[in-house]
């Protein structure tokens, strides 16, 4: 790709040094932090399969929108006043949505499809414009602004349809939303995209997607001292806040170990980082993201409940949290690094052995049980990291 940003006004300078994230971004960033709120207390009031799949539905809008703003801040300079106004534009628009969340599939659905319609669109169309010196980047997003186009028209649509076929119309913009990087934003008469041709800042990606999973750890936090704030103060509280807490403590761990920094390392000197990024943040990075704020259920009801009979969905969620999140970093690894994380694999595979056990314990028990496995894997890899070993 002909790198010519130090000539674009709007666009980042690649010196080849770290791209820091800038406070604009993290100012961006706590829209969403109440879009994850709206997301897991969404699935706390319906837990049933049609509200796990409507919550996973509009997760998937949540995070395309988040991760689409992430690769475009990876081009763009967002210390530049542009750039800047087009971020608290779409912090407007991001409040919008996750303020509609809630009640997307019923009376707000026109809010919700309209307002990530104008996020999604208002974003691509700046970039297009910022890019129209680089003939290379100006094609790319011209495919890309076709793709998001047709994806926002669905929106919009399902946002208006009735209540029953919302559902299906969102699902069919999700897909849309999905497939399109995937298939290279491929456009009969523009062709299709190269992920050689992407310039892509790892380091800036890896801390972009690190600050996310903070995002959603700190709703795991959230939950856990609002609720416990609400409760009677007893031993056995006691012990359920010291289970939820843990488990929290122990994703960060197994996230934050030192393989998100190598990530970035191995990105930025691959001689296609655009196809590893795509591939380890843009698809994969939504699972252990999604793995926390199932876990964030599970922390609400182990924390109301802790002892007594486990029913079904408290298994679902104190098991199913950690799993998800389990597999989604062990694929991240697998991803950046071609290999599998023996540590990531075994905490699977003891989670696969409790689940037949899980309505038999108390939900607080259940609970020690699925941190003390996420425990096991930070203490693993801990130590494989620090003889050296490349088995973690």
């Amino acid at each position: 790709m002909t790198d010519n940003h130090a000539n674009h006004a709007l666009l980042r300078t690649r010196t080849g040094d770290h791209a820091r994230v800038g406070f604009v971004e993290l100012f961006f960033d706590l829209v969403f932090v109440f879009a994850v709120t709206q997301l897991s207390h969404s699935l706390i009031e319906h837990p049933t399969p049609q509200g796990l799949i409507q919550t996973a539905i509009l997760l998937g809008a949540v995070w395309w929108g988040w991760i689409d703003t992430a690769w475009a801040t990876n081009w763009l300079d967002v210390d530049k006043a542009p750039v800047r106004l087009l971020l608290f534009g779409m912090m407007g628009a991001g409040l919008l949505m996750s303020a509609a969340l809630p009640q997307a599939l019923e009376s707000r659905g026109a809010v919700f499809g309209l307002a990530f319609a104008a996020l999604q669109m208002s974003r691509t169309g700046f970039v297009l414009w910022a890019v129209r010196n680089d003939p290379v980047l100006k094609r790319n997003f011209q495919r890309i602004f076709v793709w998001h186009g047709a994806a926002a028209a669905m929106w919009v649509i399902g946002g208006f349809a009735p209540t029953e076929m919302r559902l299906w119309v969102w699902l069919g913009a999700l897909a849309i939303d999905s497939a399109a990087p995937m298939l290279n934003f491929r456009v009969p008469g523009l062709g299709r995209s190269r992920t050689g041709d992407w310039t892509v800042e790892g380091g800036h990606m890896a801390e972009r997607c690190g600050l996310f999973t903070i995002i959603a750890l700190g709703e795991s936090v959230l939950v856990m001292g609002a609720t416990t704030a609400a409760l009677p103060w007893t031993p056995m509280l006691a012990i359920a806040f010291a289970g939820t807490f843990g488990g929290a403590l122990a994703m960060w761990w197994v996230y934050f170990s030192s393989n998100a920094e190598a990530a970035s390392e191995v990105i930025s000197g691959a001689r296609d980082p655009g196809s590893i990024a795509r591939l380890a943040y843009t698809y994969v990075h939504v699972i252990p993201i999604a793995g926390i704020i199932v876990t964030a259920v599970g922390d609400e009801w182990v924390l109301a409940h802790p002892s007594g009979h486990t029913d079904v969905k408290t298994a679902l969620a104190v098991v199913g949290g950690p799993a998800l999140f389990l597999l989604g970093v062990l694929l991240f690894k697998l991803a950046v690094f071609r290999r599998l994380s023996p540590s990531r694999l075994t905490g699977l595979v003891v989670l696969a052995a409790i689940a037949p056990f899980s309505l038999m314990p108390s939900p607080v028990a259940l609970c020690l049980a699925t941190t003390a496995v996420l425990i096991l894997v930070g203490a693993w890899e801990t130590i494989a990291l620090s003889r050296g070993a490349k088995s973690a």
